[in-house]
């Protein structure tokens, strides 16, 4: 292989910080490489560049292509601090740009260095509860990194002058100590650092019977369940293992979905830093379930405590004999996690994304088939799952699949969490039953604040769709939703009052597929950026020179996008959009 290296060598930190990860290097550590050389010095130089990819064999070319695809990277020199502030859907509805006016005129505009520091516009931090947020990285040896939610315009102009002393933000769950929770009762409640004190609270008994039922006894449990994925596809969990488990092939592969990037959306965040052992139980039990050797976490690179909390469990779980080899004296079961940071993409959320972020490669989607069942993850048969469809495993095995069928419904079994945010009291995570109305869900959180009126809620994120307050009665299940031509999604709930900018947020939710889209399939890549320029238009009041209809445009290219892109990210792209066209009127007297 002709590696063509450029003539640039890597600082002594560069090279320390690279070396540090080991001998025996191969490409799938190019992502960790990345990290560990950016968190050290702030940034990825040629040197840096050249070194990693002699550790790593890949040809620089390549491994440039890998570092430029991540939004928190930067392959130019920049301070070693750096602001990123969140001007997504929530924080733009609660004050992002104040705190982006006060940063530009204390430090400058977004980008651009200015002593020791720099800030920068970010998509959604994944902290839309206590919006608007801000992520305040520095880097050195350790790196510090905090997320400060809700952060004012003073605070973050401390946080860009290295003086912030704020905590980072808390977990938000309004109905904390609550009886009745069953996903959520130990967060806030029970030590999220204590292996002990996870056990007291019923941690591991779910492992324990699984080992007595067997693996085919743990997937007909969790198929007779009715369990379906919490992702937004909604997939039946136990047909996904099953398919898994029976592949001729016994290197196997558990993939947990952790990359919660869809504005909004803020579940996964609060269960890992709330009860981080419950992750690894869960994925214990699904490895056993799938034959399944070596399992991976691939975490948002934006929750700085989670990653801590969660590598702390499963160091403990590893000294205390619930990972590694014959876990809980089950002779032949073997099983470990490691965790894995991605750095800033929205599309490394779709599951054969991460698989090609995992192994070294740029984030892009796969075409499917075949599918990750029977070639996923290093091509062997991978069984994928988020945070929230794994915990729920533990609560059937313990309560037992008919009394888990009894929550809900019949079609949408179990509890479920929604992430409630935007314009209402008391933003949070919410469990409850399949069912409860969207009317329900909004009086948990106090409703829209006082001498204000409710305007539309945003269903399942920027990838989902609008519901208008007359239509607050719908029941929140997988099927009423398909009927009433809306989505659950991933839990998202944003309420917009009637003091909300709707066209600037339609224009926000356009520019951030725009950013996020991976551009591979061209009705994507060119599509995204043609979406935005039309609502920049029609929101603006300017018309087409031609004197066309940007309305049929919108429409034209949003069709195109849905039927003929790659993956979710272009297909899902012009839900919300459309749906504020048709069901709120929205757009109608700028056209």
């Amino acid at each position: 292989m002709d590696l063509r290296f450029l003539n640039a060598e890597p600082t002594d930190a560069e090279r320390d910080a690279v070396d540090a990860l080991g001998t025996g290097l191969g490409r799938d550590l190019l992502l960790p490489a990345l990290h560990a050389v950016n968190d050290r010095v702030g940034w990825i130089s040629q040197g840096a560049l050249n070194h990693i990819c002699r550790r790593l064999t890949v040809p620089p070319a390549e491994a440039y292509g890998v570092a430029s695809f991540y939004a928190l990277f930067s392959l130019t020199e920049r301070p070693p601090r750096v602001v990123h502030v969140c001007t997504d859907l929530a924080c733009q509805v609660n004050g992002a740009e104040a705190v982006c006016d006060a940063l530009t005129e204390t430090v400058g505009a977004a980008g651009r260095p200015s002593g020791g520091v720099t800030w920068q516009r970010s998509p959604c931090l994944g902290v839309c509860e206590r919006a608007p947020a801000a992520l305040a990285f520095e880097a050195g040896d350790p790196a510090e990194e905090r997320l400060l939610a809700p952060v004012t315009a003073a605070e973050a102009v401390r946080a860009a002058a290295g003086t912030s002393e704020m905590d980072e933000a808390p977990i938000s769950v309004p109905q904390q100590g609550e009886g009745g929770l069953r996903l959520l009762r130990r967060v806030g409640v029970v030590d999220p650092e204590s292996l002990d004190a996870y056990r007291a609270a019923g941690g591991y008994a779910a492992l324990r019977n699984a080992l007595l039922l067997g693996p085919a006894g743990v997937i007909r449990e969790v198929t007779d369940a009715g369990l379906m994925g919490r992702g937004g596809a909604a997939f039946p969990t136990g047909r996904k293992w099953d398919a898994t488990a029976r592949q001729p092939v016994r290197t196997r592969y558990l993939v947990c979905n952790a990359d919660e990037s869809e504005p909004g959306t803020f579940k996964d965040r609060v269960l890992i830093e709330g009860d981080p052992f419950a992750l690894v139980e869960s994925m214990t039990i699904a490895a056993f379930a799938i034959g399944a050797q070596k399992g991976y976490v691939y975490l948002r690179g934006e929750y700085p405590r989670a990653l801590r909390l969660l590598r702390n469990a499963i160091d403990v779980a590893h000294e205390r004999g619930f990972l590694g080899t014959d876990i809980m004296g089950h002779e032949g079961f073997s099983f470990d996690i490691e965790v894995r940071r991605g750095a800033g993409a929205y599309i490394c959320g779709e599951e054969t994304a991460i698989f090609n972020s995992i192994e070294g490669f740029r984030g892009e989607p796969r075409t499917k088939p075949p599918f990750p069942v029977e070639k996923g993850l290093f091509g062997k048969p991978t069984a994928v799952n988020n945070v929230e469809t794994l915990v729920n495993v533990p609560l059937i095995l313990t309560e037992g699949c008919e009394a888990y069928r009894r929550i809900g419904t019949e079609h949408s079994a179990g509890p479920k969490l929604f992430c409630l945010s935007g314009n209402v009291r008391r933003p949070g995570v919410y469990e409850v039953p399949f069912g409860t109305t969207l009317d329900d869900l909004l009086s948990l959180a106090g409703g829209v604040p006082d001498g204000r009126e409710l305007r539309a809620i945003l269903l399942g994120g920027a990838a989902g769709g609008f519901v208008r307050p007359d239509e607050t009665g719908l029941p929140l299940t997988m099927e009423d939703a398909r009927a009433a031509g809306a989505t659950l999604g991933s839990g998202v709930v944003l309420a917009l009052d009637d003091q909300a900018d709707l066209g600037g947020f339609l224009v926000r939710i356009a520019a951030f597929f725009r950013d996020e889209s991976c551009g591979q399939c061209v009705p994507c890549r060119i599509g995204t950026v043609r979406q935005e320029e039309a609502l920049h238009r029609i929101v603006g009041g300017k018309k087409l020179s031609t004197g066309g209809d940007d309305l049929a445009l919108l429409r034209e290219v949003g069709q195109v996008m849905r039927d003929s892109s790659i993956c979710g990210l272009g297909q899902t792209a012009w839900n919300a959009i459309e749906s504020a066209i048709d069901r709120l009127g929205a757009l109608e007297e700028q056209s």
